[in-house]
């Protein structure tokens, strides 16, 4: 059996995918970056292949912020082409996504395809922490609950609150302004999903809402932040299979293909 790898170095995790010639996903794994890049991600694969079997990988594909440094990898590509690649592994079945929506730990994207899956044009928000995965784990710590439960308390809410600021060092303030105030905590994260979502369509190229949506990265197991999008899209958001995987996937997939 051939076996690809792909790995998706982030600024805080470094992911990993095993894919199969056949494009099936092996096995997935996830780890800190830390201060050494290469050892972490040596680490990572060898578990990986362990897990799986094998002694050895035909070929690794890296991508992400940290890629060029990855010198396990053969080679590396841009993450905007690998999570372009990687839906064609992730997307539900029977589903061709137009539009993917990634909201990560440190940034979010906005990416459009074609009827081929070939990237057509991209939007980035990376300057900023508000909409990313860093904004919720800043409101959650500021709630006392974690980050998987923000999503299932903002669904009890009766009330959204509203949260305007588009920053999350003055959002912050807002929300504990509204803690002061006594506002139930279900509706200051249903109002945080909300303002997330609104900050991540203003992203959105006019000429390309009208494509079907699919959402990944860590952003996409949060229920609540999908209900969000629905709601203010007034469509269906389709959630990738391995969602926060899809790049180091995408960067497999690309392995097999250059293997």
């Amino acid at each position: 059996m051939k076996v690809y790898a792909g790995l998706d170095g982030g600024s805080t995790y470094l992911k990993a995918a095993l894919l199969d010639e056949h494009g099936r996903v092996l096995r997935t794994g996830v780890t800190n970056t830390g201060i050494d890049n290469n050892g972490a991600a040596q680490k990572l694969l060898a578990k990986l292949m362990s897990e799986v079997g094998v002694s050895r990988v035909d070929y690794t594909m890296a991508t992400g912020y940290s890629r060029k440094i990855l010198e396990v990898a053969d080679d590396d590509v841009s993450e905007i082409t690998a999570h372009a690649y990687g839906v064609r592994v992730t997307a539900p079945r029977d589903y061709r996504p137009g539009m993917i929506v990634d909201i990560g730990g440190q940034d979010s994207k906005i990416i459009y395809l074609d009827a081929n899956y070939s990237v057509k044009n991209f939007s980035m928000n990376d300057k900023c922490a508000a909409g990313t995965g860093k904004f919720m784990e800043v409101i959650a710590q500021i709630l006392e609950t974690t980050i998987d439960q923000v999503g299932p308390l903002s669904l009890e809410s009766t009330a959204p609150c509203d949260i305007n600021s588009t920053c999350v060092v003055f959002a912050q303030s807002e929300v504990i302004s509204l803690i002061a105030r006594k506002f139930d905590r279900r509706d200051i994260l249903s109002g945080m999903h909300l303002s997330m979502a609104k900050r991540i369509i203003k992203m959105m190229k006019k000429s390309e809402k009208n494509g079907d949506v699919l959402m990944k990265g860590g952003g996409a197991l949060n229920i609540g932040l999908r209900k969000a999008f629905e709601d203010e899209l007034m469509r269906d958001i389709f959630v990738a299979n391995h969602p926060q995987f899809n790049g180091a996937i995408g960067a497999a997939l690309l392995a097999s293909e250059r293997g």
